[in-house]
């Protein structure tokens, strides 16, 4: 299988679980700060669930140590506050132009999509070619 569809396949299954867990945390909390809140829990699974996807399947990458490790992470993490920006502005802008939940989702996998596209070029010129 090509590394268009790998990534895109891992790509989709991490946008379910953010989504998802967006969804899952607004049924358990429904406070001031809800779509925060699941803004956040959810772009937090769907982070761990990307990273580990993408440094075993798309770039093959073997860590040396949990400490390596750990700085691989945040290096992916650091492209992720880029594309997060992308992520964020739709699923928020969606909200604000629609006061839907649906289409504030929607507006979030068009986010997720776009940032998904922009974190691949980043990760691979930054992140999983960087030496141990």
């Amino acid at each position: 299988m090509g590394i268009a569809i790998r990534y895109t396949i891992f790509a989709l299954f991490a946008t379910i679980v953010n989504i998802a867990s967006q969804d899952i945390c607004l049924r358990i909390y429904t406070g001031i700060y809800a779509m925060l809140v699941s803004v956040l829990v959810g772009t937090a699974a769907g982070l761990v669930v990307k990273y580990v996807l993408d440094k075993r399947y798309i770039f093959q990458y073997q860590v040396k140590s949990v400490a390596h490790d750990t700085r691989i992470f945040a290096l992916y993490a650091s492209t992720g506050l880029i594309t997060t920006g992308i992520f964020w502005g739709f699923e928020f802008g969606f909200d604000a132009l629609f006061h839907s939940l649906p289409l504030r989702y929607l507006g979030g996998v068009i986010g997720l999509a776009i940032g998904y596209y922009v974190k691949y070029r980043l990760d691979r010129k930054y992140v999983f070619l960087a030496s141990p």
